[in-house]
């Protein structure tokens, strides 16, 4: 069954808009996140387990696994806005 692609991280909300971290047959590609480094398909598979990654992430502070990637006008708040709702 197709389903939309998910290009959405499921733990931080970054969306690149283009790298599918969910294909439309609803597979993981195996893509690790550039903010928060969860790889799609290890962890962000259930609601509980995605909470608790997202807990954690937002405890330590926020930080970008790669920060040459992170906009200068970033703001976490929006970002996590972008978290489809079945995923909040």
């Amino acid at each position: 069954m197709k389903v939309p692609m998910e290009t959405v991280c499921r733990v931080c909300g970054l969306d690149d808009g283009v790298t599918p971290l969910w294909n439309e047959y609803g597979v993981p590609q195996y893509v690790i996140c550039a903010c928060c480094a969860t790889e799609s398909g290890i962890g962000d598979d259930n609601l509980p387990q995605v909470r608790e990654i997202r807990g954690y992430w937002v405890a330590r502070g926020a930080e970008w696994d790669d920060p040459r990637l992170k906009p200068k006008d970033w703001d976490l708040l929006k970002q996590l806005a972008n978290i489809p709702p079945e995923w909040r």
